[in-house]
């Protein structure tokens, strides 16, 4: 039996997407985006100087932080204060590596952008939102840089949004919300840029295991599903063609 999406969606039709810029008053980028119920806060603040093993080399930084709030699930969770999970390390790790694939930090000198992306409502496809919104607020921020002439050239060098994927029986299917991730026996989370080359995969097995024709048709879907949201992006970010030095 064909597995039927509960929102009513099609196999490779993404959840509602939008981003709304400027959603905070102090940080240089800040937007909230929203993919279906999945709500994320992501936020660039913009910081003299670097880690020492930058230092002296002018190059700058990107680094990123990320949470979930108590109640952006059905169960309150415990806030993380002395210690981080390891899926909260390991998710801000790879927002981190992703941005950094669409800076050059040369032209940012010897500053570090940090990025915070804080979760308000899950329902499933946080890391893959958070990047995806991140980029935008990154965006903002460095137009802003530019701006006010803190900054003389771009650094963006490209552009980078995610998305989920998985198999659900036994087919793929793309942006899978908190049901659909719970029952997929395939799950992956992937990053592309805006050649829709790969930045990331992560993906496992939940219950069996997958041939490489399902992986190629996963990685179908998603590219299917980062070329709309690359588009997306763009349309929220003003005069985004002379903001970006894309090769």
């Amino acid at each position: 039996m064909a597995w039927q999406r509960p929102d009513g969606r099609i196999s490779y039709e993404l959840r509602p997407i939008s981003f709304h810029p400027s959603f905070t008053r102090f940080a240089p980028g800040s937007v909230l985006a929203r993919c279906g119920d999945t709500q994320v806060l992501c936020t660039v603040s913009v910081n003299k100087g670097v880690p020492k093993f930058l230092e002296g080399t002018g190059k700058g930084w990107l680094t990123a932080e990320y949470r979930m709030l108590p109640s952006a699930t059905q169960k309150r969770q415990e806030r993380e204060l002395l210690k981080l999970s390891g899926r909260t390390q390991e998710i801000q790790r790879l927002i981190g590596r992703s941005l950094r694939a669409a800076v050059d930090f040369e032209a940012l000198g010897e500053r570090t952008l940090t990025v915070d992306a804080d979760v308000l409502q899950a329902d499933a496809g946080t890391r893959t939102t958070a990047i995806t919104g991140s980029f935008v607020a990154l965006a903002h921020a460095i137009s802003k840089l530019l701006q006010e002439g803190v900054l003389e050239r771009s650094p963006l060098c490209g552009q980078v949004a995610a998305v989920s994927v998985g198999l659900l029986e036994g087919e793929p299917f793309l942006d899978l919300d908190y049901i659909e991730d719970v029952a997929a026996t395939v799950d992956f989370n992937v990053v592309m840029n805006q050649h829709l080359e790969i930045i990331e995969i992560q993906g496992t097995a939940e219950e069996a295991s997958f041939s490489r024709t399902q992986l190629d048709q996963l990685l179908d879907v998603a590219q299917k599903g980062i070329q709309e949201l690359l588009i997306a992006q763009r349309e929220a970010i003003p005069n985004w063609e002379a903001l970006f030095v894309i090769n």
